[in-house]
Parts: structure tokens; sequence; C-alpha cells
């Protein structure tokens, strides 16, 4: 048997670190919403009790270090699964560029394995299982436009962004969540306002949710890498509504309201940088 599940990436509207945990990771606030950009996951059924994965991806393993390999591996230890799965990964998201691509592959196994068995499972139940998975993968379960607090484990829906277009740029270069993690010092950040973001959400309010995108990683991450500045720059300078970091980078985005300026900065970026994208919105 075979089963097809979508695995979109996702872009933080905000992200707000705002302690350390006695576990040595940091409590966030972080708003993310789901774009159309995705790689595709196939899974197939196997009689021997094993996980394979197969991708074509020099940068990305696939073998147990794969955090698609390690969601199937917790599924069937949770849920008493003797059966074995084939997992086939389509990239189409930039690895380490700060868009959850890792964790919307491992939430897409979670979601396809419970389809592939029938268990009838939750979302808020696979969602609890993700978290011992990483991050971003609860929201990446559930999917959409939402809230993630604690470690990211805490999940409030939210309603959707205003409909609009996403120019993405990412540098030829790779970032460390946990090497930027490590550079934060609480009293020296930035903290963006997650609370008027979520209200622009409510009120559909484009100009509201524009100039209150923020994220307190992105000042770490230029120092390291310049060149998520000049892409930045380079963005506001075509004429980009907002323009901001995603996740601990380095992928800049930019939301534009009209699609003739979208191409028009999407045209801009491709002679700036490799890895350019236009997308919309979908959360």
């Amino acid at each position: 048997m075979a089963l097809f599940e979508k695995a979109p990436a996702k872009i933080n509207l905000s992200l707000d670190v705002l302690s350390k945990r006695n576990d040595g990771y940091h409590n966030v606030e972080m708003v993310m919403t789901t774009i159309d950009l995705a790689d595709r996951i196939e899974l197939y059924t196997l009689k021997e009790n094993r996980i394979e994965i197969s991708l074509e991806s020099r940068y990305v393993p696939s073998d147990e270090r794969n955090l698609a390999y390690k969601a199937a591996a917790l599924f069937k230890s949770h849920y008493g699964i003797r059966s074995g799965v084939r997992i086939n990964i389509y990239k189409s998201i930039p690895v380490s560029a700060g868009l959850g691509g890792g964790s919307a592959d491992a939430a897409a196994v979670l979601r396809g394995l419970n389809r592939l068995w029938s268990l009838n499972i939750r979302t808020r139940e696979l969602a609890d299982l993700a978290d011992a998975l990483g991050s971003d993968v609860p929201f990446c379960v559930h999917g959409g436009t939402a809230v993630a607090r604690g470690r990211g484990e805490r999940i409030e829906k939210l309603p959707s962004p205003p409909p609009c277009w996403v120019v993405l740029a990412k540098p030829d270069i790779g970032v460390s969540t946990r090497t930027i993690f490590q550079r934060v010092r609480l009293d020296k950040l930035y903290h963006p306002d997650s609370s008027a973001i979520i209200e622009a959400l409510y009120e559909r309010d484009f100009a509201k949710l524009s100039t209150n995108l923020g994220n307190s990683l992105e000042a770490i991450t230029s120092a390291l890498h310049p060149e998520v500045s000049h892409i930045k720059g380079k963005m506001l300078q075509n004429g980009a509504s907002a323009v901001l970091m995603s996740g601990s980078g380095p992928t800049v985005y930019g939301l534009v309201q009209q699609e003739s300026k979208a191409q028009r900065i999407y045209n801009s970026m491709r002679g700036f940088c490799e890895e350019v994208y236009l997308v919309r919105l979908i959360g």
C-alpha cells in the first residue's frame, strides 16, 4: 500500500526568545504560518519490521539521523506497530534554511503513518508525540497559522494572514539553530510585539501585520552572516511591504500584496541570490 503526504514549509511572522529553561532549551513565543513550498513524502508498507529512508540530497542523511526516520521510529514504538515502512522524501524546501523543512517532513510522516495504518489518532495527540522530535514539529503537525509557546509544544491556532505573496531568498549558507541559540544573551535581545501580530491576524490587517514582524534571532544570525542583512536591504529597496528572517535563518522573506510587484522583486533577487522562490501563504 502507498500513501502520499505534503510537507509544507513555514515562516515565522514573529519569533521571541523569552527565557532559559532548566532543560537547556529556551522558552519562546513564535507566530508561524505555512507557505506553498513543500516537500513530498511517499510512504509504503513493508512486511519486514524496519524503516527505510530514500531521498536525493547530499545535505540530508538517509539513516536514523534523519528526523523523518526518528518520527517513524517514535510512532512505531509508541503505538506498538510491527509493520515496516519505506519513506521516500522529495525535497523542495531548502535545507538548514529556517523554513522548518526537516520538521515538516517529520510531521508529514506522523500524519501519514496515522493514515497508512488507519489508527485514527487525533491531531492534538500526534502533536504531543511530536514534541519529542523538535520545537517546530508540533506546529508542523497542525499546519495553518498558530502561535507556539513553551519550547514550541503549546500550540494555539490563529486566523490565516491576509492574502499576499511571499518572496523567499536563501543565501548559499546553512545555519545551525543550536549555534544561534548558544549566542543568545537575553539581556541584549530585541523582543518583537507578538501580541500585535496576533491582533493583526484577527483583524486581517496587512499593514499592521507588516509593521510588527520581528525576530529575536535576526541580529545574531546577521552578525555571523552579513548576507542576511544584504538580502533584507535588497528586498526593501525593491518595494517589499515587510521583510524578515525566518527562524534562525538564513532565509529572508518579503511580503507583497500585488502579484506584479512580487514578480519584480522575485526577478531582481534571482540575480542576487541562487535560491529564490515566489509562493503564496497557505496558513
